[in-house]
């Protein structure tokens, strides 16, 4: 396949949205810029590899996961970073179940995923959302979900216990989902426009 990186303003068309992906994990501006430098130079270094099996964006994401992992390693090494005492505590979410463990209130329905995931408004609401966590809760979420990253490495890079790392878990999934549903879900999404 060709190559299609024609040039390096084409890179440099994808900074915002790596830049944003990067502040997602790092909460920090310039440790995500300097992210980005690091993708954006090693994309330039890599570009004759690219086979083009996937999008720009796509590959360049995937280099930019490698440089924040790389990132959070080292910072990690640097100084330990421990979870607030709020970030463990799970009684604000008691009164979302019934005694017998199921939901007090069945969640509103979300509509239809794969249209609700092509919306870009739909992310917008996902970063706030995202930002309005605490700052290791809303890393080990990223961690996990987003970079991939195994239970026990996260673990490490975040210098926590197991059992801390599932209540963080649990804590960001439960506020996600309720800010989620405040923010995007309530009413009709399919009224939405799609951008």
């Amino acid at each position: 396949m060709r190559n299609n990186i024609s040039a390096p303003l084409e890179l440099d068309t994808h900074r915002p949205q790596l830049l944003r992906f990067a502040m997602l994990q790092l909460r920090d501006e310039s440790a995500a810029e300097d992210a980005v430098q690091e993708t954006l130079v090693a994309a330039l270094q890599g570009a004759a590899s690219f086979s083009g099996q996937s999008s720009v964006r796509t590959w360049l994401i995937g280099i930019l996961k490698h440089k924040i992992i790389d990132h959070l390693r080292r910072s990690s090494r640097e100084k330990p970073l421990a979870p607030a005492p709020d970030e463990t505590d799970t009684a604000d979410f008691d009164s979302l179940f019934a005694t017998d463990g199921h939901w007090a209130e069945q969640p509103a329905g979300w509509g239809n995923p794969d249209q609700t995931l092509q919306q870009s408004r739909f992310f917008e609401a996902l970063e706030r959302c995202l930002r309005d966590l605490p700052k290791s809760t809303a890393r080990a979420f990223m961690m996990r979900e987003v970079m991939g990253l195994e239970s026990g490495e996260i673990c490490k890079e975040l210098q926590i216990s197991t059992s801390n790392y599932w209540v963080m878990l649990y804590r960001a999934r439960m506020s996600l989902r309720l800010c989620l549903e405040q923010n995007w879900f309530q009413g009709d999404a399919s009224s939405r426009s799609q951008t």
